[in-house]
């Protein structure tokens, strides 16, 4: 590690102030990437990626940090997480309940802090909390973003309130734009930053880009236990999981223009689509690596990786999130900072979307209070390596969409083993499962005489924790948007 300078001694001893006593002096710089529709298992270093898919630069973040293996969202939908990563709170106290509408006046941001903490921060990419507009958000001293969910091809990106139209491929238009911006510091600034790199990829449509199109068109697929149709899958589920197969979430009709389409689209297609979708990611977040380590910033930083809401890829007869079930809530996230994480290190405690603002704020020495009315956990001990008394179950809640309305109202509570599910206003049943005799969620114990108390204890809790925090206030917005209601008839 090279020497550390006069000014960067008075900076040490002042985070050490403010922040837990470390094992050795935090990271200085803060970078946190994130990807759309990732799933937790689509990374190569993991068992259950298909063996075909390389991801060769997540694979040298978690060799040289910390896979985060138990990592979930509280809201598994795009703009509601997006906002639970910002403020560091459940859906139901940052208000941000579907895609549709804007953060609310008054939301506080931890970037905002950062920048009060003598930070400089950069936000890049895709924004979607509101499809209105595309203009600088506060707690960013720069801004590149596009509206709504922008395009893979040729964005028009909002550079510090001025439009401009690159011609490329999305994904790596916005790493062009982060490595620029990392440059522009170069030799010019002492000054501590953070830079959220946000990715459009790997959102459906799933489009590689044109030098990855086909790269693994012939590679076999391994389908999900529950993809099929048939008795066993369906018998002990719920009514509406079945029916969301038909609809424009599910396999047996999948999107494919404005609403719907004959004949349905090769899911095999799909399937690795997306696959040449996370390579292309992968490839640009390597990238942004290698800019940082070229100008040895590595060493000073906490690199942060996560995707914004999992994705199922056939579990249940869908291709989608919103749901409760693993693919859905589950998530990668990995964390490097050489020299303070332990390289190849693996946590297992159950981590949320929502701890990440705490974590970054204690970093940069800002004091965790109260006021700050933060949901989530500092990571910093479980990163550090420490043993840490951790969360044992976590809650998860999401508001059915007048948009997309094939999935219900959905509160879950999920521990190390069982996961209970209430669906909220239908005449269906709920769900309950074990998660380890039955890790892809395939039959419902919810009627099952012998699990009649746990179900009922992780009911009760469930809710009593959830009037707690006052997340039982269900909001009802006015339709916005275009409502994808139709779907197939099974055949």
């Amino acid at each position: 590690m090279r020497a550390v300078n006069p000014l960067r001694k008075t900076w040490i001893a002042l985070l050490l102030i403010g922040s837990s006593c470390l094992l050795q002096a935090a990271p200085r710089h803060i970078i946190l990437i994130l990807s759309d529709d990732h799933r937790y298992d689509f990374m190569g270093f993991m068992d259950q990626s298909p063996d075909f898919l390389e991801t060769p630069n997540l694979d040298r973040m978690a060799a040289r940090g910390m896979h985060l293996s138990h990592a979930f969202v509280t809201t598994s939908l795009c703009s509601p997480s997006r906002a639970t990563i910002l403020t560091g709170q459940y859906m139901h106290h940052h208000r941000v309940v579907d895609n549709q509408r804007p953060v609310p006046e008054g939301t506080r941001f931890f970037t905002q802090m950062l920048q009060q903490a003598g930070y400089q921060t950069a936000f890049i990419g895709k924004w979607h909390m509101g499809h209105d507009h595309d203009q600088p958000r506060p707690g960013f001293d720069h801004w590149v973003s596009f509206k709504g969910q922008g395009t893979y091809f040729d964005p028009e990106l909002n550079i510090n309130g001025r439009r401009q139209t690159i011609e490329g491929y999305t994904t790596d238009v916005l790493a062009d734009q982060a490595v620029q911006w990392l440059r522009s510091r170069q030799g010019e600034s002492d000054q501590p930053f953070m830079l959220y790199l946000s990715f459009k990829a790997v959102h459906y449509p799933f489009e590689p880009a044109p030098r990855h199109h086909g790269r693994y068109e012939d590679r076999p697929i391994d389908y999900p236990l529950t993809m099929a149709n048939t008795e066993s899958n369906y018998q002990t589920q719920s009514n509406w999981i079945r029916t969301r197969r038909y609809g424009i979430h599910g396999i047996d009709h999948m999107e494919t223009g404005a609403l719907d389409k004959d004949p349905v689209p090769s899911f095999d297609d799909l399937y690795h689509r997306y696959a040449e979708t996370v390579h292309g990611l992968d490839e640009n977040i390597g990238r942004v690596m290698d800019e940082l380590e070229r100008q040895q910033l590595l060493e000073d930083s906490l690199v942060v990786y996560l995707g914004d809401n999992g994705f199922a890829l056939g579990e249940h007869g869908f291709y989608d999130k919103r749901d409760a079930f693993e693919p859905s809530i589950r998530i990668p996230m990995l964390a490097m900072a050489p020299g303070w994480i332990e390289p190849g290190s693996r946590s297992d405690a159950m981590v949320l979307n929502m701890d990440l603002a705490p974590t970054f704020l204690e970093a940069a020495g800002i004091e965790l209070t109260e006021a700050l009315q933060l949901d989530g956990r500092s990571l910093l001990p479980l990163l550090r390596g420490e043993s840490v008394s951790w969360r044992d179950h976590i809650l998860y809640e999401y508001h059915w969409e007048w948009n997309f309305p094939a999935t219900p109202t959905t509160l879950a509570i999920r521990g190390d083993r069982y996961k209970y599910i209430y669906y909220h206003g239908l005449w269906d049943r709920n769900g309950f499962y074990d998660l380890a005799t039955d890790p892809h969620e395939q039959v419902n114990l919810i009627r099952i005489p012998a699990y009649k108390d746990q179900i009922a204890s992780m009911r009760e809790q469930l809710f009593s924790e959830l009037q707690a925090s006052g997340g039982l206030v269900l909001p009802i917005r006015p339709p916005a948007g275009v409502q994808f209601y139709d779907r197939k008839l099974p055949r």
